[in-house]
């Protein structure tokens, strides 16, 4: 737990919030890959699973799980030391949930978390900033982290370059709705991250974050079908999108 978790007086919620408002200027439909996500984690490991929370950031994914399901445990992993403050901060004497900092991409990461076998891993809007040679080696840790009959679950932008022009116009509308929620008052990323530089708590961690990461970091958006492909190869017995918005996919591999 960090000092500034603990003792600080900083409205953990309120950045809590923050940051998903932000998100949502993006994925306005956020809530609804969230919503089948933990249907499928009910459908398959009950409501008491215990869930690897992967490049979990502020801990979105958690926070809907416990609200869902109160019996859960949930382990969060990431490197971003400024949204794992803020994560901490805001689960800070929570026993059900546990943080770690690790990099997805060494390959001894999994050494630092608390278990071996989860029911359930989940991640979202996070794995696009790994190309995918390093993304599929990702998909072996994981089959090795899932217990039998537990799922993977990744929502995240997936393209399909079969469809030029159905991309094309999905882009475009998507683009003017977000510019008219700017011009609303929604804040975008880097906006978001301006305002941690600023704040007193946040400012040195936010600081180690773009020291790690850089302004951003792009990876790869392959299909679903790739991704599904992919998990299938690194020994999930099943793999295919439960949900997917025009831009969007949420793919499920079954153990």
């Amino acid at each position: 737990m960090t000092e500034s978790a603990a003792a600080t007086g900083t409205d953990w919620r309120a950045w809590q919030e923050s940051w998903d408002r932000q998100q949502e200027w993006y994925m306005p439909d956020r809530e609804e890959r969230f919503r089948v996500m933990l249907d499928m984690v009910e459908a398959f490991a009950g409501p008491e699973p215990r869930v690897l929370d992967l490049a979990c950031g502020t801990g979105s994914i958690t926070d809907r799980l416990l609200k869902r399901f109160p019996k859960a445990e949930s382990v969060g992993v990431d490197l971003d030391p400024a949204l794992l403050t803020i994560a901490e901060g805001y689960f800070a004497g929570d026993r059900r949930v546990t943080f770690v900092t690790a990099d997805l991409k060494d390959p001894g990461w999994t050494a630092a978390l608390p278990h071996t076998s989860y029911d359930a891993v989940l991640t979202a809007t996070a794995l696009h900033w790994l190309h995918a040679e390093p993304l599929a080696a990702l998909y072996g840790q994981l089959a090795g982290l899932v217990a039998d009959g537990g799922v993977f679950m990744n929502a995240d932008h997936m393209k399909d370059d079969t469809t030029p022009r159905i991309n094309a116009a999905e882009r475009a509308h998507r683009h003017a709705a977000m510019d008219r929620a700017r011009a609303g008052g929604a804040l975008d990323w880097a906006d978001w991250w301006a305002l941690a530089a600023a704040d007193p708590v946040l400012a040195g961690p936010t600081a180690r974050r773009f020291e790690i990461y850089g302004e951003h970091a792009d990876g790869d958006t392959p299909s679903a079908r790739w991704h599904a492909d992919t998990l299938r190869a690194a020994g999930f017995a099943e793999a295919r999108p439960v949900w997917a918005s025009p831009s969007d996919a949420l793919v499920l591999a079954l153990k």
